[in-house]
């Protein structure tokens, strides 16, 4: 997978390309990063990219034409190196909202190529014309669109084939289909008991079947208190089961 990244700020991705199971993929060749800043595509001496907004208003607003350019070179890039061809994706609060089933989509792709945006915005003939999709981290601002891509590469080069040690970690991640998009159940590890509190008895009993309904359970349990609407939407999908269905029941009557 390669993905091209259009940015004021390439360093901020060297938290993805060099640390963590990311960075190990990266150095593996697994995923292939590569960064644009859009200043090297400016004739003026300052290397502007950006602009007084017409009508009005605070802020400054990310000119069009470096943009595209950087655009350009990105297409030609990967046509070169065989890679092929990706959606262009803008990090916008308009966008549609980042989760899991995005996070699986981007990793069965072969990448995209993400701009970050800064100031008060970027000029809307520049979307309208070379932007695919607009993608949101959440319903929150934030001073550029690069600590949302970071997210959203993470997010999904950890769903890659060989990125994780044990393939089946990312089986039992919140959110995950194998979980009915529900939320996972706690974690324990050594010392068998840590400030008086111990590991839950069934964990320790080696009945697997047991435990995996212990898990279950909880999972339901903690969904059901904290984001009920994963229960709604699970639902809705058919993916929760006739089992699941009665221990639900037995919270709502408590």
């Amino acid at each position: 997978m390669r993905i091209d990244v259009i940015t004021l700020f390439p360093e901020i991705f060297s938290v993805v390309r060099d640390l963590g199971v990311t960075g190990r993929a990266h150095r593996q060749a697994i995923w292939q990063l590569k960064t644009w800043n859009p200043r090297i595509y400016t004739s003026n001496p300052h290397q502007t990219v950006d602009d007084r907004p017409y009508g009005g208003g605070p802020g400054m607003v990310m000119m069009a034409e470096p943009l595209r350019m950087a655009v350009q070179d990105i297409r030609q890039d990967r046509q070169k190196e065989n890679a092929p061809p990706a959606k262009v994706v803008l990090l916008s609060p308009v966008g549609r909202p980042f989760n899991q089933q995005k996070a699986q989509e981007l990793a069965n792709s072969g990448g995209v190529t993400f701009v970050c945006g800064r100031y008060e915005g970027i000029d809307q003939r520049f979307i309208d014309r070379y932007v695919d999709e607009e993608i949101s981290l959440g319903d929150f601002v934030l001073s550029g669109g690069e600590i949302a891509a970071v997210a959203m590469i993470d997010a999904a080069i950890r769903l890659l084939p060989s990125v994780l040690n044990d393939a089946a970690s990312a089986l039992q991640d919140s959110f995950h289909e194998s979980l009915s998009g529900l939320l996972d159940s706690p974690h324990y590890t050594r010392p068998e008991v840590f400030e008086g509190e111990a590991v839950p008895d069934v964990l320790l009993s080696g009945h697997h079947k047991n435990i995996s309904t212990w898990r279950r359970q909880v999972s339901l349990r903690l969904t059901q208190e904290r984001r009920p609407e994963l229960i709604l939407q699970a639902r809705s999908q058919g993916l929760l089961s006739p089992v699941d269905e009665k221990f639900l029941k037995t919270l709502s009557d408590k």
